[in-house]
């Protein structure tokens, strides 16, 4: 039976891809990326604290709000605490109506990863102009505010058009993390180039992980532990990436950063054995390498 099937990547299995190592020597490269949104009061998209279908009201707006309010506050020093980087996918919106967050980025050095404007539209039904020019407003507003142009993308939702990796490499983004297909950087096809594809797994994100699928903060931080020891320990035969998808107001509850913090403590304990890092740092060190090493880069 014929499928229909996409031209992105090849299928490449991970025993059968060559051997290299990260910074200092490192065989898991870790990073936690934080999401930041706004959405619309009783209209658009977003999903409801409960984990139920329902229609957008002051509720929905309210639970989803207090992660810019408080959740991240907390989260960010959360990061101080540890002496951890950041990185950020950001609606271009949030930065606009609230300038703390953007003072308290900046003045951290942390990654901005382009994000949309905001988490109350979708991207994979737009017309190609349209989504075109939605990339380019959310660029020109975080280079802007941050005064760093962003280097990668997390689409709203991870939606996707059938020409959204094209625009993306077009507008001058270096990679996307909307392609949760692998534990390795790949690089995907495009019709003006290859663009990175940096690890950003579904199962280790905190909003289907405890909202849609009810699983308890302490539940989360479970998960977390168990990923990470596993994949330290297959990291002795395959180079791999251990990244965490966060949402503030989610993670930010204070019951559930209690947890987390946990988790943070563990992984932490292997500080010495890990890089801990940023997907746009993970980006740049897989660029410089030579051609053949990763997967899709004989095109580069």
């Amino acid at each position: 039976m014929k499928l229909p099937a996409h031209t992105r990547y090849d299928y490449v299995p991970i025993p059968k891809r060559p051997q290299y190592e990260w910074p200092g020597g490192a065989r898991l490269a870790v990073f936690f990326c934080n999401t930041i949104e706004v959405f619309a009061v009783g209209a658009g998209y977003g999903g409801d604290s409960t984990g139920a279908p329902s229609a957008q009201k002051r509720r929905n707006y309210s639970s989803r709000d207090y992660g810019n309010r408080v959740g991240l506050w907390y989260y960010l020093d959360l990061l101080d605490e540890f002496g951890l980087p950041g990185a950020h996918a950001v609606n271009s919106a949030a930065l606009e109506s609230c300038p703390e967050i953007v003072t308290r980025l900046n003045a951290r050095g942390d990654e901005y990863i382009g994000h949309g404007g905001t988490n109350s539209e979708r991207r994979d039904a737009l017309c190609e102009e349209d989504e075109a020019r939605l990339i380019a407003e959310c660029t020109e507003i975080l280079s802007r505010l941050s005064g760093r142009r962003p280097e990668g993308w997390l689409g709203p939702y991870r939606a996707l058009s059938a020409v959204t990796p094209d625009l993306l490499k077009e507008a001058q983004y270096r990679y996307v993390m909307d392609w949760p297909i692998d534990d390795q950087p790949i690089w995907l096809k495009t019709r003006s180039g290859p663009i990175l594809s940096i690890p950003s797994p579904l199962e280790i994100d905190d909003s289907p992980a405890i909202v849609f699928r009810r699983r308890s903060g302490r539940e989360f931080a479970e998960m977390i532990v168990d990923q990470f020891d596993e994949m330290l320990e297959q990291s002795q035969k395959y180079p791999l990436v251990f990244a965490l998808s966060l949402h503030p107001s989610i993670i930010g509850q204070p019951f559930r950063l209690r947890a987390f913090r946990d988790a943070v403590r563990h992984i932490l304990e292997y500080r010495e054995e890990v890089w801990l890092t940023t997907p746009g740092e993970v980006a740049r060190y897989c660029s410089a390498l030579p051609k053949g090493i990763i997967p899709g880069s004989e095109g580069l």
